[in-house]
């Protein structure tokens, strides 16, 4: 099962929808957590829109990138175009991308819009790192 790590700035709104969305959608197909460059605390205005759908995430906090060690991660994803400033060995990883999705923390009124990229993102990884790899026939001859 691959691990996913979901990194943002402060880990308060993007990457704890992402880790909530990542949880419920992808049970038993992938693991998941998320951190931030900093820690801080996760937003209402995130645990309310997740909550507007039927996902609850007031049981998930901020945690720093500091507490991980990327070879414990297959996947790292940046919520916020802070790939730049992550060391390199998380940017190294089998996977990496960088999303760069709106803060809805600066504009509270795009939360909704913001929670539904995440979640179409999140199927669309899901799906990609759980793919069967098949064989390729192998002619002789």
């Amino acid at each position: 099962m691959k691990r996913v790590m979901f990194v943002c700035k402060k880990n308060s709104a993007r990457s704890q929808m992402a880790e909530g969305f990542a949880k419920t959608l992808g049970k038993g197909k992938i693991e998941v957590i998320s951190s931030g460059l900093e820690a801080s605390q996760v937003r209402p205005e995130a645990i309310a829109t997740m909550k507007e759908i039927g996902i609850d995430i007031t049981d998930q906090h901020s945690k720093p990138l500091s507490d991980f060690q990327a070879q414990d991660f297959d996947v790292v994803i940046s919520l916020c175009g802070c790939g730049v400033n992550l060391p390199p060995e998380w940017v190294t990883r089998e996977v990496f991308e960088d999303w760069q999705l709106d803060d809805p923390a600066e504009q509270p009124e795009i939360f909704p819009r913001v929670r539904d990229e995440i979640k179409e993102r999140v199927i669309q990884l899901i799906e990609s790192v759980n793919k069967e790899i098949t064989p390729t026939s192998i002619q002789f001859g």
